[in-house]
This record gives C-alpha cells, structure tokens and sequence, in this order.
C-alpha cells in the first residue's frame, strides 16, 4: 500500500467475480480499451487526486471524462464511507462461539492510531461520568491488491500512495442516545501536521494541501492526527475500508428505499459528458446491486458533490432502518453473514483490533434511536485560489460544528440527552489581578498573516482589567485555538482568573509543561476585540449544509432540472 500504516492489502479468494455481483467490467474501460485512472500523464495524476469530480459545474473537468470513468469512481469511492458506518453497526451484534470469535479475530487488519504528535485532549467526562466516542471512516482508493485491480483498478498505478477519497467522522453522545456523522469533501484544503509513517518509518514535514493526500503522508494515523489539527476533536478510533470490502459489505447489506421529487436521468447532456446512468420515476424506490450503485455516484442531476453526499447520507439512514425494523441485530445467521464480511472488509486502528473491541464499539452504537441520528456534511466556502475545484471550511460555521462536537452538543437542533459536568473549581485559588503574572503571545498566525501588535492590544486589555504584570512575549506560537497555559497546580486559579476576565471558555485553560508561568495565547480564532469571541449559540445544524436525519422516512431528493423528465 505504498506508504501506508497498515500491514497489507486483501489477499484471500474471499472476492467473487465482479461480473457476479452485478458489475459490468465494460463501465471500466475507456473507449482506448485501457482502464481509467492509469498513471499514465499528468492529467491521470490530477484525475486520481485533487482536481477531479469536486470540480464546480461547468468547470470543464467533466467535458474530459468519459461515461466510463465516471461510472467506475462512482463504484469504487462513493459506497466506501456508506460500508465504513454500516460495517460498526453490524459488528456491534457480533457475538458468536469461541472457535468462530478466533476466526473473526484472524481476520482483521491493524494499524497505528495516530501518525503525529497532538496536544488534543479527550473530551471531559459528563455528570455521569461518561464520554464521547468519535471514530474516523475512512475511505481508501489503494489498488495494491489482485482484489482491488480486479474491480477496476489499473496496474500502472500499484504502488502509488493512497488517496483517502471518502472521510467521515461518526460522534456519538456520551451518554449513546444521539449520533451524528459528519463529512468533510475530499477536496477541502487543509494544515497537515508533520507525520511519520509507522511502518515504513519515512517522515513527512508540515504542509498545506488537499486532506484527501493525507492517507499518503503516513497512513490513516496521518488523516486522524489531519481531522484532530483541524477541528479540535479528540478521535478515539479509525476504521478503513477498501474497494473490495466495499463491495462485499454492499453485497452482504443489500438494499434501501429512496426516493426522487422528479423523474430523473442521470446521462450526458450537450457539453458535460457521462453520467451515472440512474433513471428513476417520481417516488419511492427499493434500490440495490446496479441501481443502488448508480444513486450513490449520481452527481450532476443532483446538481453537486454536495447534492450526491446528502444522496448519500440519505441512503446509509434508510439501510440502517432497514437493519432495524427487521431486527437484524437479533438474526443469529444474517448476523454471522454480516460479522465474517464486515471483519474482513475492515481496516482498524489497533487498539479496537479484536472482536472483542469491535463488538464493545459495536454495541455504544446499537440503541441509539434513529431520530436522533444526524448526517450532514462540514460547512465550506470556495477556496479563493482555486474556486471551481477546492474548498475551505467556512469561517464561523465550520468552527461552530466542531465546538458542538468537542462539546458534545446535539447537531439535530434537539434538547442534549445528558447534562454536562460542572467544572470543578481550582484547588489552588487565584492570587489578587495585580499580583498575577501573565505572559501573552501573539498566535493568530496559524491559518494566514498574524494580527499586527495583537499581544500588545490583549496586554492592553489585561492591565485595564487590574492584571499590570501581564507582559508581551515575542515567541512565535501560532495556533488557531486561543488558550491559557500554566506549568504547575500552583498556577491553576491564576490561569482560570485570566480566562475569566477576557471571556476565555474554561475548557480552553490548560496545564503545559512547555511554559514556565502563566501565559495567554492568542490564536487564530480571536483576532479583534476585547473579549474573546462567543460563538453563535449552538441551536441546530450549522449553516451552509445539508443535514438528513435518520428517521425522515419521508426525504427526497430534488432533481437538478436538466436532468428531469
């Protein structure tokens, strides 16, 4: 797998022949009788990485590939992240005699948890003592396997570092009553922290890039530690798949009702080529094998890349009502089916590399109610430097999401299922404002310029609020989160004295043994006023998204109107 962390790729006869689970091995070919996405020229290198379908309509990136590329990435990448969700449900109902434990055990593929370094802390413990559990799904285009070149895939691209095509991160409540997954587009620009691959021991230094490239610096420890940097949220666990687990668990799954407002054809149009071939009437429709796989790919009649994700969110909740209302988490013998497939689809990080682990996991996820289960996909804005292809996380909105979920705030607008812990106050009490120490640093460098003088304006700040020892300190420290450090318990109440005075949350107060006194970084999120910023309060999903609950057995998807008929 090139330079990824997890020892080898699906070697067993356990994958049938493409043609019988309903694939057609012409869609993989183009009309030169070679397979699409060979690393062949430059223009494969950018079809296979960041310039490809997350292209704005119309951006002419479609009027160069033909149906048949299309066809084959809609089957290889978009049921990845659908398997990875379904697969931790299924395997939640695991439980089977000795000598087939050991069985399912032997199956199951490990790797690092994490690539890089990280001082994201695990979230606080509620008022009954319970935490989050946040599992990263990742969707893998490797095609380091006789499996997955068999499905699709091109010999001249063996070896080629990995793209993580499809991430999303599953966060279920504390307390195991609401869940959410969250999805962030391939194509989003992102920090990537420094990594180290685990198994190979190559090291990849800090850089700017597409997050999908992040499996390919160092594993899917690299794409957590990518997710962790990012949105602040400490994730427990990975779990990853590739095409041919797809395959397998979509076999094992089968299939789901959805439903289209309009009549729709999903095929070429005068100058924007291909399409995923989907013609459905107005209504609902119980789609699998062929049909299930052209909805999951379908992207211009669904107007977007983020139109066909809510296509997708909305699929993956009718196949877990699916599950649900035929109790198939009872079913012994559809139970096995599913545990055996599941167990060698999957990719997991090692502490969850057994079973036993995986069925624990399994079961935090089991009783959650579907009307509590929320999909959406992360709030963007076109990247000004290259606005038909990428995307950044949009100002605001996106940071909202991630404080609901490292504060474990419901996103489906609904009243929190369980009450947080009250802070324990200092044991050390604060010393008088005047007698305090505080050493303030100018961070708001760490996702563009810094603010000129912002040390100084906050210092400013402090000294009219009573702390006149508050000082400047000129080393560089940029960080996208405001925090306030202190080195020992003895400086605890001093720090949180601080924080309270500018408006700084508590939670953003820590110990560091990197700082020898009291110091208040100012990072990227507070770069004017006096008082750190509050965010909007957390009521309901953020804006700019698209949120499916999964209990709307009523949703539908709207046709993009050249594709009605």
């Amino acid at each position: 797998m090139g330079s990824s962390t997890v020892g080898g790729e699906r070697t067993s006869a356990g994958v049938r022949d493409a043609a019988a689970r309903g694939w057609d091995d012409s869609l993989y070919e183009d009309t030169a009788g070679r397979v699409p996405g060979a690393r062949t020229a430059p223009d494969d290198e950018q079809d296979r990485g960041s310039e490809r379908d997350s292209a704005a309509e119309g951006s002419g990136l479609d009027r160069h590939r033909t149906p048949a590329r299309r066809a084959k990435r809609g089957k290889r990448c978009i049921l990845r992240g659908i398997t990875l969700t379904l697969s931790v449900i299924v395997l939640g109902t695991a439980g089977a005699g000795y000598l087939y434990y050991e069985h399912l055990n032997s199956n199951i593929r490990k790797g690092e948890r994490s690539s890089a370094n990280s001082d994201v802390k695990k979230s606080a413990p509620n008022a009954a003592g319970q935490t989050p559990l946040n599992v990263l799904l990742i969707g893998s285009d490797s095609r380091n396997s006789s499996e997955n070149l068999e499905l699709g895939g091109s010999r001249k691209s063996v070896g080629a570092p990995p793209l993580a095509d499809v991430q999303m991160l599953l966060h279920v409540s504390a307390d195991r009553k609401n869940a959410s997954v969250v999805s962030i587009p391939r194509d989003t620009k992102v920090d990537i922290p420094a990594c180290t691959d685990p198994k190979t021991g190559d090291k990849y230094v800090a850089t700017r890039d597409l997050i999908n490239t992040t499996l390919g610096r160092g594993g899917p420890g690299c794409t957590l530690a990518t997710w962790q940097e990012l949105t602040g949220v400490y994730i427990d666990h990975w779990m990853m798949v590739d095409f041919a687990g797809v395959v397998d668990m979509a076999d094992a799954i089968g299939g789901a009702e959805i439903c289209v407002n309009h009549n729709v054809y999903d095929g070429p149009k005068p100058g924007v080529p291909g399409g995923s071939g989907l013609r459905l009437t107005k209504g609902s429709h119980e789609i699998q094998g062929v049909k299930a796989l052209q909805w999951l790919r379908t992207r211009h009649a669904f107007e977007s890349d983020f139109g066909r994700s809510e296509a997708q969110h909305m699929y993956m909740n009718s196949v877990i009502r699916k599950l649900k209302d035929q109790n198939a988490f009872t079913d012994g013998g559809r139970l096995m089916d599913l545990a055996e497939t599941a167990t060698k689809a999957l990719q997991v990080s090692e502490e969850i590399g057994t079973v036993r682990k995986l069925f624990d996991l399994g079961m935090t996820l089991k009783d959650v109610p579907t009307d509590r289960i929320a999909m959406l996909t992360m709030p963007r804005i076109p990247d000004p430097a290259n606005p038909k292809n990428h995307v950044l996380p949009a100002p605001g909105e996106a940071e909202r999401l991630w404080e609901m979920l490292r504060d474990d705030v419901p996103v489906d607008g609904k009243a929190p299922t369980s009450k947080p812990k009250t802070p324990a106050a200092p044991k050390d009490p604060a010393a008088d404002p005047a007698d305090i120490g505080v050493m303030v640093r100018n961070g708001t460098g760490a996702d563009g310029p810094a603010t000129y003088e912002r040390a100084a304006a906050v210092t400013g700040v402090l000294a009219q609020k009573g702390f006149t020892g508050a000082q400047v300190d000129s080393t560089p420290d940029p960080q996208k989160r405001t925090q306030v450090l202190f080195p020992s318990a003895d400086l605890e109440g001093d720090a949180h004295a601080v924080a309270k005075a500018l408006g700084v949350p508590t939670s953003a107060v820590k110990r560091s043994t990197d700082v020898s006194g009291v110091t208040l970084v100012v990072g990227s999120d507070w770069r004017a006023g006096n008082t750190f910023p509050k965010s909007e309060p957390a009521s309901g999903p953020p804006k700019n998204t698209e949120t499916v609950m999964g209990d709307d057995r009523d949703a539908c998807m709207d046709i993009y109107a050249p594709y009605r008929f």
